[in-house]
């Protein structure tokens, strides 16, 4: 049905990397989400009140805060699309993440709320009148929201959504908390056995679980995460295409919202080169990450006097001495100068996150180790690889 949906109202629906279109396909998925979600609501509503099960009324208002949580990220869509202004130069993809934020803390609300309702089932028992229309209705719920699971994780890979791929967690946690529902229903209909305000309890424990869970999806982009490995290999392929690169380090990459990336890296180019056409190069590298990756790249590059040939073997030196600290150390930007009649060594050390020393630590004992090395003085800078 969506895969019909999006071939009738998305234009151009293949063209992946256009904003406009990455928009519709979240704002389509959204209303899909809202229908259907508001129809298990119904049911299950009429389910829960004719058979007195607060397990089967609890996963209702679950679908119900899903459908609520659709329509807000429909709203995050439509309104992180909007084009830069002045006030928000790189756009207003973030509100896609704010939106994320306060479903999570609804589901959450809710999950607590119908906590409260099972603990007083339990203690409190009513009288349950299990029925096959019931148990019927169940089934179809958890079908309905095993296909949304399918097709949501479908769109988040095409679109890479985290918002998205967390509302298909959270349609298939919906799957399990409806089944727990259907086995405490089977269990009254089949022993007598009451049930219901213990499968309640397990219910609203799936629900604030999936609230902090999304919440966590949503608040690490916002405080700023390391990109993935796998964006960080595409750039560094990219730039390396180009034999007029050395040597890259000091990658950065800003996160805007989806879509919105900016990254800035250095390049390591000849320092015998000409200018104008390194200058050219790097221009061309530039755009090609534009286009392949969807980012603006900015490139700084760093001229290297690959003709020295103490200054290479130096750099070999310190480089042998780094990685006897931590063999997943490096060092880049090295030269060497002359200053007050002594020889400095100049470079950045790249600081694994898997190392257990403190950068102040590894500048400690590489400075200590340098001065072995002959009469010369390191000026280092810490870096902090990702």
């Amino acid at each position: 049905m969506v895969s019909l949906l999006t071939r009738i109202f998305i234009k151009d629906y293949k063209n992946l990397k256009d904003p406009k279109v990455r928009r519709d396909y979240g704002i389509l998925t959204a209303v899909v989400g809202i229908v259907l979600n508001s129809f298990v609501f119904t049911i299950k509503a009429i389910a829960g009140f004719t058979t007195g099960s607060v397990a089967i009324v609890a996963d209702g208002f679950n679908n119900l805060s899903d459908a609520g949580s659709s329509f807000l990220s429909m709203l995050g869509y439509s309104l992180s699309g909007k084009e830069p202004d002045a006030d928000h130069p790189f756009g207003h993809g973030r509100i896609e993440y704010i939106m994320g934020l306060i479903v999570s803390i609804m589901i959450i609300v809710v999950g607590f709320e119908l906590m409260t309702s099972s603990v007083d089932k339990i203690i409190h028992p009513s009288e349950i009148k299990p029925s096959i229309l019931s148990c019927i209705i169940l089934v179809t719920s958890i079908l309905i929201k095993l296909y949304m699971y399918f097709y949501n994780k479908s769109i988040s890979r095409k679109i890479d959504s985290a918002a998205m791929a967390a509302t298909a967690a959270d349609s298939l946690s919906d799957c399990v908390a409806t089944s727990l529902v259907l086995i405490s229903m089977l269990v009254l209909y089949l022993s007598g056995k009451n049930i219901d305000g213990i499968s309640g309890v397990l219910v609203a424990l799936f629900i604030i679980y999936e609230g902090i869970n999304a919440a966590k999806d949503t608040i690490s982009p916002l405080l700023g995460q390391p990109p993935s490995r796998e964006f960080v290999d595409d750039v560094l392929r990219i730039i390396n295409e180009y034999p007029e690169v050395i040597g890259t380090h000091d990658l950065v990459v800003h996160d805007y919202g989806p879509g919105r990336r900016m990254l800035s890296v250095h390049a390591e180019v000849s320092g015998d080169r000409d200018i104008y056409e390194l200058h050219n190069v790097i221009d061309r590298i530039e755009r090609k990450l534009s286009e392949k990756l969807g980012c603006e790249a900015v490139i700084h590059m760093d001229p290297v006097n690959v003709n020295d040939e103490k200054s290479a073997r130096l750099a070999e030196r310190v480089l042998t001495l780094v990685k006897s600290i931590d063999p997943e150390m490096s060092i880049h930007d090295f030269r060497m100068v002359e200053e007050d009649g002594r020889s400095k060594l100049i470079f950045d050390v790249l600081v694994p996150p898997s190392c257990d020393l403190h950068p102040s630590g590894v500048e400690r004992i590489v400075k200590e180790e340098v001065k072995l090395l002959g009469n010369y003085e390191a000026v280092v800078k810490m870096d902090r690889g990702m």
